[in-house]
């Protein structure tokens, strides 16, 4: 009788292709997925380490799971592997194995549980360094897969009925730039000048490839959606706002973060745009695209967050009109520069207001 897996997952989407990925890998191995955890041999817990609280739940869980009168074999990956092994093994004695999901890559064909929609990364990791995100730490660097792996990915969903397809990235838009010199992002420093996105890039066929693929995978005609994320305010540039404005099949409702409204703020966490250049993106897309909806990230009680830089927030809240917003009460994470810089003096039940006042006026308008 064949062995059986189940796998956990939390986080982002990301992690949810990660998880089909790991399956893919196991059902090729001529494993079963199981239907319960009771009935695994092994389970998989694909975390998310982007706050306390998702490490929490992922230690919840492994606590539980030991329980079981199966006795499976736990296996830890996903984000939470950037945290140092000796700690983890400490904090975790229950877990057989960390296996780093870097492991898993694209040599296996996902197990998709969808036939109309697919989740398809087009790249892994993130060169952005933001002061307060594990990201890079826990995935990487960034790194691009080829066009033509991608465009095979999507001709061969096409081919199994698929008609909606989302594009993933820790920056989608900054796809095939990944050798942008970032030594000094690399090195945690706060408040660096961006250098214009012009001349920062290289093209492809005097294009940005994310554009270029975006025209490439427009022609598959069975297609009725194109979807990406996630975006990055200072990558959404003009051919990527002219590609969806000519292309109705590409989703208007895009999901571009912005974090705090507050100037100082961004630049602290490392965030290279301002208050007056999100508003303009913003404004720019409403115009070239008119059904366009908007939503957003925002983290509220990041260090040294006064009354005054929150309410640039919520002016720029009210200025720009969210569709929807997922907000956040910072969570100081250890590696990140933000870690290392500041303390977390912003108390909780400030934190907590500041989080309902904004979540009222966006998301319960």
């Amino acid at each position: 009788m064949p062995n059986k897996f189940y796998i956990f997952t939390f986080g982002c989407q990301m992690n949810k292709a990660d998880s089909q990925r790991i399956a893919g890998a196991y059902l090729s191995r001529g494993w079963q997925q199981a239907q319960q955890p009771e009935q695994a041999d092994e389970i998989i817990i694909n975390t998310c380490s982007v706050r306390q609280a998702a490490d929490d739940r992922a230690v919840g869980l492994v606590t539980k799971l030991k329980a079981l009168a199966n006795k499976p074999t736990l296996i830890l990956t996903g984000c939470m592997l950037y945290h140092d092994r000796s700690y983890l093994t400490k904090k975790l004695p229950m877990v057989d194995k960390f296996v780093p999901i870097e492991e898993v890559g694209f040599d296996y064909r996902p197990a998709r549980n969808q036939t109309d929609h697919a989740w398809v990364p087009i790249s892994t990791g993130c060169n952005s360094f933001c002061s307060y995100c594990v990201v890079p730490f826990a995935r990487g660097l960034e790194k691009s897969r080829s066009m033509k792996e991608v465009i095979q990915e999507v001709e061969f969903l096409v081919g199994q009925g698929c008609k909606h397809i989302t594009l993933l990235g820790q920056n989608v838009n900054s796809y095939g730039l990944e050798k942008v010199n970032i030594s000094k992002r690399k090195l945690g420093q706060l408040g660096e000048k961006m250098p214009d996105f012009k001349d920062r890039y290289h093209t492809y066929k005097n294009k940005p490839p994310f554009v270029v693929l975006l025209e490439e995978l427009v022609k598959f005609k069975q297609l009725k959606k194109i979807s990406f994320m996630t975006s990055n305010p200072w990558d959404f540039y003009d051919e990527l706002i002219d590609v969806i404005a000519q292309n109705p099949i590409i989703d208007r409702d895009l999901h571009i973060p912005v974090q705090s409204g507050s100037n100082r703020i961004l630049r602290l966490m490392n965030r290279w745009y301002s208050f007056d250049q999100y508003l303009n993106l913003v404004q720019k897309i409403k115009i070239r695209i008119p059904k366009a909806r908007i939503s957003t990230d925002i983290i509220v009680g990041f260090p040294t967050e006064t009354e005054f830089d929150f309410q640039q927030t919520v002016k720029l809240a009210k200025a720009v009109g969210w569709h929807l917003a997922y907000i956040a009460m910072y969570s100081p994470r250890p590696n990140t520069a933000a870690y290392k810089s500041f303390k977390d003096n912003i108390p909780y039940l400030v934190k907590k207001r500041r989080f309902h006042i904004l979540d009222e006026l966006i998301n319960h308008k």
